[in-house]
């Protein structure tokens, strides 16, 4: 069996003469932004109300009116633009596209608090 040797978050590499740097999982995180693991679970979030909208095939007018929104922000959503959009409005058009949200809180495992989002099909 062959030995693999774990790499860390932050660890630098030279690949092929490029510098390249481990990321920790988290890119809000690498970037230093506030909030990170909230960042994460909101993108996550917003990738799955997308997923979904392509899976329907509907152009960003349709999916504004089946969400009681409007096609500019359906296009932001589309786009990765969430600064005008919360996650518990991303939850609210996850209820309405008939998917169940389940939100759990357990005992810390690690020394710092993580937030998921997992999704199943």
């Amino acid at each position: 069996m062959a030995h693999t040797k774990r790499v860390r978050a932050g660890e630098v590499r030279k690949i092929d003469g490029v510098r390249v740097e481990v990321g920790s999982g988290n890119v809000f995180r690498d970037l230093a932004l506030p909030d990170s693991r909230l960042r994460k679970a909101k993108a996550r979030l917003a990738a799955q109300v997308n997923s979904i909208i392509e899976s329907f095939g509907w152009t960003q007018a349709e999916a504004a009116r089946k969400l009681g929104t409007h096609q500019p922000i359906i296009s932001a959503l589309r786009k990765g633009r969430l600064a005008g959009i919360s996650s518990e409005r991303l939850l609210g058009w996850l209820g309405s596209l008939n998917r169940d949200i389940e939100i759990r809180v357990m005992p810390m495992k690690r020394s710092e608090p993580r937030i998921e989002v997992c999704a199943v099909r």
